[in-house]
C-alpha cells in the first residue's frame, strides 16, 4: 500500500508529464516567443501556480522539453542490442531510429530553426542535445571499428558522424516541404547516405564494399 509521501511524489510526477507534454505542444505551435505559460498551464490542465513550483522560468520548462522529447529515443539507441558488424545493415538500422526520432518532434526541431536568432541559446541547446545521444552510440561503434582497422584510422569520428546525422535531420526538412515533387522514398534517400558514407569511411576496397551493398539488396 502507498504510503502519502509515495502518493504525493506520483502525483508530483503526474503532474510534471502532464506540463512537459502540453510545453513540448505549445512550443511547437505557437512558437518560444509566442508560447505563454497560461496557455501551456491551459493544455496541461493545471493552475498556473502549479506550473510555478514545477518549472519557475520558461528556459527550465524548454530544457526538460528537449530532455524529454530525446529520452526513449537515445535510450534505444544506447542499448542497441541489433548490431551487426556489417556497416551498411547498422548504419541503415541507425538511420531509421534516427529518422522515427526526428519525425516525432519535426514540428519542436523546426521551431527552433525558425526562431534560432531569437533565441540563439535555446537553438543550441536542443540541436545539440538532440544530437549528442544520437551520435555517441555511433561514435563508439565506429571507434571499433578503426580498432578493427576496417576504418580508416585518419578520419575524425565525431565530424563524420555529425555530417551524417546532417543528412537525416535535412531528410526532415526536404520531405516535409516538397515530398511531392521528389521521384524517390524517404527509405532511398536513408539508403543512399549509407551508401554515400560508408564507402567514404571504410578500408574496404571498392569491390568488397560493392559487394556488400550487392549482399544486403538480395536480403
Amino acid at each position: 500500500m502507498q504510503t502519502l509521501t509515495e502518493n504525493l511524489a506520483s502525483r508530483t510526477a503526474q503532474t510534471r508529464a502532464r506540463l512537459i507534454k502540453a510545453a513540448t505542444k505549445v512550443f511547437a505551435t505557437a512558437g518560444l516567443t509566442a508560447a505563454i505559460r497560461r496557455e501551456i498551464a491551459r493544455v496541461a490542465v493545471v493552475n498556473e501556480v502549479s506550473l510555478f513550483r514545477h518549472f519557475q522560468k520558461k528556459e527550465q520548462l524548454l530544457a526538460a522539453v528537449i530532455t524529454e522529447a530525446i529520452a526513449l529515443q537515445a535510450e534505444a539507441l544506447v542499448h542497441n542490442d541489433d548490431w551487426t558488424q556489417d556497416p551498411y545493415i547498422d548504419l541503415k538500422n541507425y538511420a531509421r531510429l534516427c529518422n522515427h526520432m526526428i519525425e516525432e518532434h519535426k514540428d519542436l526541431i523546426r521551431t527552433f530553426i525558425r526562431e534560432a536568432k531569437q533565441h540563439p541559446q535555446a537553438t543550441r541547446l536542443i540541436l545539440y542535445e538532440t544530437k549528442k545521444p544520437l551520435r555517441e552510440p555511433l561514435v563508439v561503434y565506429l571507434q571499433k571499428s578503426q580498432e578493427k582497422c576496417t576504418l580508416s584510422s585518419d578520419i575524425d569520428l565525431k565530424a563524420s558522424v555529425d555530417s551524417f546525422t546532417g543528412m537525416l535531420l535535412y531528410s526532415m526538412l526536404r520531405f516535409s516541404d516538397i515530398a511531392t515533387t521528389l521521384n524517390y522514398s524517404r527509405q532511398c534517400y536513408m539508403e543512399t547516405c549509407v551508401n554515400l558514407f560508408v564507402p567514404g569511411i571504410s578500408t574496404l576496397p571498392l569491390q568488397e564494399a560493392g559487394d556488400s551493398v550487392d549482399s544486403l539488396a538480395t536480403r
